[in-house]
């Protein structure tokens, strides 16, 4: 085996085309994100037809800037890792149908990387030190989950959304508000100018699953104050709106993922996924980590929305553990954690 690997990655699961190359799991090369998201915009969200049209266009041309940018030729990669799942059908056909190819044509191994794994991930890039195990929230439009994570490609989902994902309570929100798609950038800058104890919005618990989440009741709550306030011809606040739901959203992510750790007997935490690029909740994380003497992890936010950086370093430890795809790798739409 060389002593250095080098990977390319490739990642398409929504709606950003993406490739990269990445030394050794934790040292980017080169990281190129095309995003759709001026395009998707006009429709309020994302248009998997419209996705999926958009990675064709732009897949070959990503792929050539990363290995540009990393100066290096694709004969000199040890392995081509492709998200196959979880994501939107269409866009993720595309990664893997690219990704087998180049495997098909010059021979180097392939490796499929579960999408959320590569959001755990990325907190590995940046912090050298951080090593299993420890506790991980992945907070993302799709995808709320609690996962201990127990070694270098071995999890368990310990708590999980039953309804909204958080990152989706955050995009309706926004919608309800008329602040647009997407909704998390937005309410995190519009909360910045409003009072989060303005309105005492609900914050739910599971009973008999206490790492649990649930956010259909509160983004219900949020519609009904401004319906009463429409009804009422009281003026809405935007600003206290936006604050006063993200507040309610943070004390319960906080709250469950820091009791999980500390009922595991961990002292190490971190979280991934889009939503964690959110300046509220990482500063509430990291106040509240200080206070439980836990070392809190977190990803720089263009490691935290979808990038292949992040594939390539789940990839990496894949690889070590001799563990290699074949060329009838399909995309997986609900591909579950921890399934191969």
């Amino acid at each position: 085996m060389n002593e250095e690997i080098r990977i390319l990655a490739i990642e398409s699961s929504c709606d950003e085309t993406a490739a990269a190359v990445v030394l050794n799991g934790r040292e980017v090369l080169s990281n190129i994100i095309f995003s759709q998201i001026e395009l998707h915009k006009l429709y309020g969200g994302v248009v998997p037809e419209i996705a999926s049209r958009k990675h064709i266009e732009k897949i070959n041309q990503v792929i050539e800037e990363a290995l540009a940018a990393a100066h290096m030729p694709l004969q000199e990669m040890d392995a081509v890792a492709v998200t196959y799942g979880p994501g939107l059908v269409g866009p993720l056909l595309v990664g893997v149908s690219a990704a087998k190819a180049i495997c098909f044509a010059t021979g180097i191994p392939l490796i499929g990387v579960h999408h959320i794994e590569g959001h755990i991930n990325a907190n590995y890039i940046e912090n050298r030190d951080l090593e299993p195990p420890f506790v991980a929230l992945v907070v993302s439009g799709g995808h709320t989950h609690l996962v201990l994570v127990k070694d270098y490609g071995i999890y368990e989902i310990i708590g999980r959304t039953r309804d909204d994902a958080a990152g989706e309570a955050f995009d309706k929100v926004a919608r309800a508000i008329g602040l647009g798609y997407p909704g998390g950038p937005k309410i995190d800058r519009l909360s910045k100018e409003g009072n989060p104890e303005a309105i005492h919005f609900p914050r739910a618990r599971v009973a008999e699953a206490a790492y649990d989440f649930s956010f259909s009741g509160l983004k219900s709550s949020v519609l009904n104050y401004i319906n009463g306030c429409e009804r009422k011809g009281e003026p809405v606040n935007r600003a206290d709106v936006a604050a006063s739901f993200q507040k309610a959203v943070i004390d319960v992510l906080v709250e469950h993922a820091l009791d999980a750790v500390e009922a595991y007997g961990f002292d190490r935490f971190a979280i991934a996924g889009g939503v964690a690029s959110n300046s509220s909740l990482r500063s509430a994380f990291d106040s509240a980590c200080r206070e439980r003497n836990i070392t809190f992890y977190h990803p720089s936010p263009v490691y935290c929305t979808d990038n292949a950086a992040m594939i390539g370093t789940a990839a990496y430890y894949e690889y070590l553990q001799g563990k290699r795809s074949g060329l009838d790798l399909n995309a997986v739409p609900n591909l579950k954690l921890g399934e191969r």
